[in-house]
């Protein structure tokens, strides 16, 4: 099983990935993790892809993805979970990135980015601090029985 997560960043999609990992003992793979496949992008995005197709009935990969291009690894047959909160959620987790400080740039480049995910096609759409991530886990350990 290849389950995507994606969504803006600090929105929860690490904090579901690392509950799945442990509930269907899968692999996980964060943005550009394809890289240390091969030597250049091209060839390690097309190895990256190949591994996820061979996974859709085999072993359970998570792709954890925070930039719209990399939706394009996912094959057919993969779970797309859709992960999003609200901004002010997010610019407080962002904050607490900075070191508590979050910048006029940084908080204006967020709510530029805010919603940018939001119409892309899922299964399951996580709302962080209101969907639980036990139920999730339940959802996609029977679908992996």
């Amino acid at each position: 099983m290849v389950i995507g997560i994606f969504g803006e960043s600090c929105t929860g999609k690490s904090t579901l990935a690392d509950k799945l990992k442990e509930s269907i003992n899968a692999q996980v793979y964060t943005g550009k993790d394809y890289l240390r496949l091969e030597k250049n992008e091209a060839a390690a995005k097309q190895s990256f892809r190949k591994k996820l197709c061979e996974a859709i009935n085999g072993e359970n990969i998570i792709y954890v993805i925070s930039e719209k291009e990399h939706l394009q690894l996912l094959p057919d047959g993969s779970i797309r979970i859709l992960v999003t909160a609200d901004l002010e959620i997010i610019k407080t987790r962002f904050a607490g990135r900075m070191h508590g400080n979050l910048t006029a740039p940084v908080a204006a480049m967020l709510e530029r980015n805010h919603g940018s995910f939001d119409m892309e096609p899922h299964d399951i759409h996580v709302i962080s601090g209101q969907t639980s991530l036990d139920d999730v886990c339940r959802m996609l350990t029977s679908r992996s029985l």
